[in-house]
């Protein structure tokens, strides 16, 4: 049987297939769809400190290859999810990552303290939110800032293993990354959704109330790839990477993991087709035995 299970910063996953954020849940809204036992972990929705009612008007729009979303981090609120959603979380199975965003450093920190006292196995920082105290400009944009969001809950705060969220929106996606790592980010994922929008052409308006919104889809696969396998050749085995970004099939998991990636998370596929994952683990396993390769962490060019 070939080995798809992997290591990210000292957690065992069974395979390398992870729920991205904000695409499901918090476990129970597919488990009684798919076998969620099977996955190798979930990635909450986006959490903050305190809870937050997400975007007003139309939140979710389709494009010919993807979608937008703008539905503005909804969620009950850290001590909320603690108290109500991760007890059942746990008792699925799959490793257990919380998203933890903000708009201060302070509301990560403090955010950061209550999920480390959680039991949570991991903590993926988004720091693709916009930082109130810098005129709005997200935190994944400039590598400073950045690198304080990340130092702050990971010398403050949290032992846990710490992944930071990339945004494909920085200038310099490789100096933020470098700058996560200094700072003491035990893992990296990438991309987040890409900044678009749509206009309504019989309103003459923008669709959504915010103008813009996260792209995501098919159509960011190559971008995504892309990204990730800049930023594995950068860093090189520094930090694990975890790749996302459009990823629909096995043959897409596939490339990520060739490109560098340790694993993959699957996030707006699974709306189109629930099964996504399981089949993507299915097929991972596969390709494994009939090429003959006995791990999946043998997958990476860096490792021939």
């Amino acid at each position: 049987m070939a080995n798809i299970a992997v290591t990210i910063a000292g957690v065992h996953f069974q395979n390398p297939v992870i729920a991205a954020s904000g695409t499901f849940g918090y476990g129970r809204e597919y488990a009684g769809i798919i076998d969620v036992s099977r996955l190798g972990g979930i990635c909450t929705k986006g959490l903050t400190l305190n809870p937050r009612p997400g975007n007003t008007g139309i939140r979710v729009w389709e494009t010919p290859a993807g979608m937008l979303n703008s539905i503005g981090l909804e969620n009950p609120g850290i001590p909320a999810f603690i108290e109500n959603e991760l007890p059942y979380l746990r008792t699925l199975g799959p490793v257990v990552i919380a998203n933890l965003s903000g708009s201060t450093v302070e509301e990560y920190v403090e955010g950061a303290a209550l999920l480390n006292a959680s039991s949570v196995d991991m903590i993926e920082l988004n720091i693709s939110c916009p930082n109130v105290k810098a005129g709005g400009m997200a935190f994944g944009l400039d590598p400073e800032s950045a690198a304080a969001v990340t130092s702050q809950v990971r010398n403050t705060v949290t032992g846990k293993p710490l992944m930071v969220k990339l945004s494909p929106n920085a200038p310099d996606l490789i100096a933020v990354a470098r700058a996560c790592v200094n700072a003491g980010a035990d893992a990296l994922s990438l991309v987040n959704t890409f900044k678009a929008m749509a206009i309504d052409i019989h309103q003459r308006k923008p669709v959504f109330d915010n103008i813009t919104a996260g792209l995501s889809g098919p159509a960011i696969k190559p971008i995504a790839l892309r990204m990730v396998w800049e930023l594995c050749t950068a860093l090189g085995s520094q930090v694990p990477v975890v790749g996302m970004g459009g990823i629909a099939t096995t043959e897409d998991a596939l490339e990520f993991l060739i490109a560098g990636a340790v694993a993959v998370q699957i996030g707006s596929a699974t709306f189109a087709h629930p099964a996504t994952m399981i089949e993507i683990i299915e097929g991972l396993e596969s390709h494994l035995r009939c090429s003959g390769i006995a791990s999946v962490e043998k997958l990476s060019l860096r490792n021939t």
